[in-house]
């Protein structure tokens, strides 16, 4: 794979990358390892300038002596491990400041050594490299899995800067896979599970297709152990078994392409054990069962010498129908373009060949690192380039909305699917986009106005549910509104950490500016009972600085915060009043009267303790909800009831559940009352007793549609059929006289027995 280090590193005895041990000092024979595995790096970097090597050399010479003393956990001294990751990124032509980064990679981490010191000595890149690379260990967190998703964090981000971060924590990770045999169990096992979750589809992400097989094999013998041991043995037995039939096979192909005078290279190749034992598990397969174990590669000189190949191959053997993929004509998202096609061998199994160009093949293997490798390697270095850039500039979108590390790094591994679908734009401009990805998916490709707008779709010209799967070659339209906005339910079918990202970040952003004018609203109302008004926002013009006092009493940063706090029910709008109040008696402001007598008339209710009046219109976005239980609409008589953390809950004053809250926890309760024009119909529960006939759910449709309502929801029981049956109806109605009149209606149908209103 990729770099090959040098033999002293790499025996398979050689342990893993665990932490420094404090053993006594190896024998001068262990130095003279490292020195000739130096002196083995230096071979690799034939293609640097003499006066870059020097650099290289200089950096050599400060990583040794930083680590000196240091050894891994077979006794070998540390510095064995930056020389074979630095051999790594040489194998892919990485310039000086990678390779330099590369040595000193753990510089900072583990010795003490400040980006200062670095800077100072080597520059600024190749500081902001190595501290790109640096994990968050110094730093203290609640858990070890938030200092692990901080890590991965800040490494994606300065990946995103600069993409040698990950060509060379790639490499850092490859090496620490590759000598992991000695250190303890759950470590080699947590380290094995993280790599095959985020580094070996990071890998496949940016197209190093050689190093993503190698992660994946590695992580899958440490991860499973017996599976991995038995399907090794099979695959050599099966290997013996089957070298007849894959000489013959390429011998054969030989033969076809220099009859028809055409020059191509013919590489017979095996499936990865992880390959085979995923095939095996996603279709429940036998290891029998499983007929491509063994494919070729047909490498020629240039992109239309592809499809002659394929031709030549077609006319040898025949290809199985569906099983054919053009990757050159719409590449994947990471660059990769192949032609595939599966034949039938001579044996009746099936035989995947896949035909590229040299320029591809480079790609294929070397993904974006094939940029360094191939300086003028043209057209495919650099979509490879553009597509790898696209992906890391999402990242730095996602980290826009997302400031917590663990959802930012949710949000990554949504994104790091190995499978994808090409759909078009109207413009027949081509998107790639995950498997399972949805019209809303496409919206937020596209721009996060129209993902933030979107209300409907079209695919291929016909109207679809936003929740709908999207096909490779879809044509996709998305239909927008001015007024429309996020819905939450999206983000139980979106499959983009972008959409996901987006959505997340408009909701809350959205919470918390309801939430602030709310808890504005509340403190009014609760300062009005002190007989004062709300003091406007600390400004150079108001010098008291109140807003500043009493944040600093409530252990809140901003006025704003203080306010989504009470409007969230973090806070009590009475209590927090209080203390406003007594501040502002120290500046010297007294009680009105008027405002006195005001807030005692609004809090005038006995039956309920209150923290002032809220108007309910309908209006109300994620900081005022109505209860599910009781389903309150106009007319009812309702409470409001402060839940921590979850904004205002409006119940009917009868509702069962809001009486046990109550009871619970009375100061948390106000007085509510509903506008005089709501904007908009509410909804509430009805029960429907039925005689079973035939035409029977067209009677209720009827009877509800003339009352001018409408049916939201509609279920029936499990029960088995019998004379009667028992709708449960959810119906959009203006106001309690409005469901007088739709239950009325409904009373008169034929088929009605009885009709009654849900209530907990």
């Amino acid at each position: 794979m990729g770099a090959q280090s040098s033999p002293s590193l790499r025996k398979p005895e050689v342990p893993g990358s665990g932490r420094r041990n404090p053993t006594p000092p190896l024998p001068a024979a262990a130095t003279d390892a490292a020195a000739a595995s130096f002196a083995a790096l230096t071979h690799k970097l034939d293609y640097l300038e003499p006066a870059d090597i020097k650099r290289v050399r200089e950096a050599y010479r400060f990583a040794d002596e930083a680590h000196l003393g240091q050894f891994r956990a077979s006794g070998e001294p540390y510095i064995t491990h930056p020389i074979a990751v630095a051999g790594l990124c040489a194998d892919w032509k990485l310039d000086a400041q990678a390779i330099m980064a590369a040595l000193m990679h753990d510089a900072m981490e583990d010795c003490g050594v400040t980006k200062v010191e670095l800077i100072e000595r080597f520059g600024a890149p190749t500081a902001d490299l190595v501290d790109g690379l640096t994990k968050l260990d110094k730093l203290q967190f609640s858990t070890k899995e938030e200092s692990q998703a901080e890590s991965f964090r800040k490494m994606l981000l300065a990946m995103a800067r600069d993409v040698r971060v990950i060509l060379i924590k790639l490499a850092d990770r490859l090496h620490n896979m590759r000598t992991m045999s000695s250190m303890a169990e759950t470590k080699r096992v947590r380290t094995a599970r993280e790599t095959l979750e985020i580094y070996a589809p990071i890998a496949h992400r940016l197209g190093l297709n050689q190093t993503y097989r190698e992660l994946q094999e590695l992580s899958f013998q440490y991860l499973r152990r017996w599976r991995h041991a038995a399907l090794s043995k099979a695959v050599l037995r099966a290997r013996g078994y089957r070298r007849d039939i894959v000489d013959r096979i390429q011998r054969e192909v030989e033969k076809a392409f220099l009859d028809q005078g055409a020059k191509a290279q013919v590489y017979g190749r095996e499936k990865t054990l992880f390959s085979i034992y995923t095939k095996m598990r996603e279709k429940h397969l036998s290891f029998a069962q499983v007929n491509d174990i063994f494919g070729f590669r047909i490498v020629v000189a240039s992109l239309p010498e592809c499809y002659l190949a394929l031709g030549v191959l077609h006319q040898l053997y025949k290809p199985l129908p569906g099983r054919f993929k053009d990757y050159i004509a719409i590449p994947k998202a990471n660059g990769y373009q192949s032609l595939h096609t599966t034949l039938v061998s001579p044996l009746g199994t099936a035989v995947e060949f896949q035909i590229r160009t040299e320029a591809m093949h480079a790609v294929a293997e070397k993904g974006i690192a094939a940029h360094w490798m191939y300086k003028t390697g043209g057209s495919q270095m650099q979509d490879a380039q553009r597509l790898g850039a696209l992906w890391l500039q999402s990242l730095v979108d996602i980290q826009d909305e997302t400031r917590d590390a663990s959802e930012f790094l949710e949000h990554v591994k949504i994104d790091l699917f190995p499978d994808a679908v090409y759909v078009f734009t109207p413009k027949s401009k081509i998107m790639a986009l995950p498997r399972g990805a949805t019209p809303v998916d496409f919206a937020y490709a596209i721009h996060s106005d129209i993902g933030d707008h979107c209300v409907a779709a079209k695919v291929n010209g016909d109207p679809v549910a936003l929740r709908t799967e999207l096909r490779s070659g879809d044509v996709v339209e998305v239909i927008t509104a001015p007024g429309a906005r996020p819905n939450p339910g999206w983000l139980n079918f979106v499959r983009t950490g972008r959409a996901r990202s987006k959505i997340r970040h408009y909701l809350k952003n959205m919470e918390q500016e309801e939430s602030e004018q709310l808890g504005e609203k509340l403190l009014a109302q609760a300062l009005r009972a002190e007989g004062l008004t709300l003091p406007p926002p600390d400004t150079p013009d108001n010098p008291p600085g109140l807003w500043q006092q009493l944040t600093r009493w409530s252990g809140n940063r901003t006025r704003g915060d203080l306010l989504i706090d009470v409007g969230l029910g973090r806070k009590i709008a009475t209590i927090v009043a209080k203390r406003l109040a007594q501040m502002m008696g120290e500046h010297g402001v007294k009680p009105d009267a008027l405002t006195l007598t005001m807030g005692r008339y609004a809090a005038a209710d006995d039956a309920t303790p209150t923290q002032g009046l809220v108007v309910i219109d309908g209006a109300e976005g994620a900081s005022v909800q109505l209860a599910p239980c009781c389903r309150p609409i106009p007319g009812d008589s309702i409470v409001g009831y402060l839940g921590r953390g979850e904004g205002l809950m409006v119940h009917t004053a009868e509702c069962g559940v809001g009486k046990r809250l109550l009871e619970r926890d009375s100061e948390r309760w106000m007085t509510v009352d509903w506008a005089e024009e709501p904007t908009r119909a509410f909804e509430t529960g009805v029960t429907i007793l039925l005689r079973n006939g035939k035409g029977v759910l067209a009677q209720v449709a009827a009877a509800v549609s003339a009352a001018e309502a409408d049916i939201t929801h509609i279920e029936m029981g499990n029960e088995p059929a019998s004379e009667t049956a028992e709708l449960q109806l959810l119906i959009s109605v203006r106001d309690r006289l409005h469901l007088a009149d739709v239950m009325r209606t409904l009373r008169r149908a034929n088929a009605v027995l009885r009709v009654t209103r849900v209530k907990p």
